[in-house]
């Protein structure tokens, strides 16, 4: 039986984890996915805020174990996060994340709650994982060029007059139904795995799950072509609301990590059950896209980049292919950083395109500020608590 003292602690660290899903709702993956849409002028600020929220919480439920198990267990070595440091470090990252949306400036989820827990667990006595920071700085470093990269040369592909809009448009959402395919759902797999469609389908079936992952694409092309053809301006626009709820969901599967994983340690002395927790966190996305998502939907859509159809799409393709990567390895990753660097990328394609210098560098330090700032202030918090 468990102590009430071990108890209250417990539901003290699961109400901080509630109010970090939350922020992260309101702050990251309430806001990132559907602000191209929104800059675009393809759905309303608060219609994107009440979708984004429902997708987010299917993501957390489907493909959130991942990145969950890695911010509970690999950030630190040596040691297991108690209730009392699971506490100081969601609090920190979440009144960082806080501050972040209603100034109105994307404060990195992912360097937040890293420094974070990194801070807490190197206080409680902890290694550091050097091999999981290499792999994590890794990803982030490479983000923006990959991402901006990515953004920016399909955002030429699509103006280039020399290639027809329903051409390039219909290949490209080809490749998205291709990786559709081959991501993996919770729900698919055995019990404890995760299994793609492609797998789950080919399994069935004598040609095997690369075949069906071609006929997915070829389908998508297909489709896509057709209503190219007959009315553009609406497949445009359902193609783009497309890819922001399929960034919608790759950013709960990954978001919600960084908001429960710190909780992961505890579980096993309540025999609470991962995919409950994952709902939970999932609830608590919601309710922050609900909420607080609208106003950093708009600092995101209208101050980064002056965005069109044709740049919106850019910035959302290797978004999702970021975040679904990501998802995968079980890497924390920020959904501003993802998203903003594919918007700049999309925005330069046409030589600038509104992109507020000033505003990406006050982004940038924020995104460093955080994280360091974060480490320090779980530190020391917890070890002033400790001594007390």
């Amino acid at each position: 039986m468990v102590a009430t003292g071990t108890l209250l602690t417990f539901v003290v660290a699961a109400l901080a984890s509630l109010f970090m899903a939350w922020a992260i709702g309101a702050g990251s993956s309430g806001s990132t996915p559907f602000a191209a849409a929104v800059g675009a002028n393809a759905i309303s600020v608060m219609r994107a805020g009440f979708v984004v929220g429902l997708l987010g919480f299917a993501g957390a439920v489907l493909q959130g174990a991942n990145v969950t198990e890695a911010v509970g267990t690999q950030l630190i070595g040596g040691v297991s996060l108690t209730a009392t440091a699971a506490i100081v470090g969601l609090l920190t990252a979440a009144g960082l994340v806080a501050i972040g949306v209603f100034t109105g400036y994307p404060i990195a989820t992912a360097f937040t709650v890293t420094g974070a827990v990194v801070g807490v667990g190197l206080a409680l006595g902890g290694d550091p994982a050097w091999a999981k920071y290499r792999q994590i700085a890794t990803l982030w470093v490479l983000t923006p060029f990959v991402g901006g990269g990515v953004a920016y040369t399909t955002a030429r592909l699509l103006r280039a007059p020399s290639v027809p809009e329903r051409y390039a448009v219909s290949l490209l959402g080809g490749l998205v139904g291709a990786l559709v395919a081959t991501i993996k759902f919770s729900l698919l797999g055995a019990e404890g795995e995760s299994a793609s469609i492609a797998a789950a389908l080919g399994a069935g079936l004598p040609v095997g799950a690369s075949v069906v992952t071609a006929v997915c694409a070829l389908l998508v092309v297909a489709v896509l072509y057709r209503g190219l053809v007959t009315d553009p301006e609406a497949t445009q626009r359902r193609f783009l609301l497309t890819l922001g709820g399929l960034v919608a969901f790759s950013a709960g599967g990954s978001q919600v990590g960084l908001a429960i994983g710190p909780l992961v340690p505890l579980l096993g002395d309540f025999s609470i059950p991962l995919p409950a927790v994952l709902a939970g966190g999932g609830i608590g996305l919601l309710l922050g896209s609900w909420t607080g998502a609208p106003r950093m939907i708009k600092a995101l859509a209208q101050d980064y980049s002056s965005l069109g159809p044709r740049r919106s799409i850019a910035a959302l393709i290797p978004s999702f292919a970021i975040a679904q990567a990501a998802v995968a390895f079980g890497i924390p990753v920020s959904f501003n950083e993802i998203v903003v660097s594919a918007i700049i990328g999309s925005g330069y394609a046409a030589g600038g395109g509104g992109v507020s210098r000033r505003k990406m560098l006050y982004t940038v330090l924020a995104w460093i500020g955080s994280l360091l700032l974060a480490l320090v202030l779980g530190y020391g918090a917890f070890s002033a608590i400790d001594a007390l």
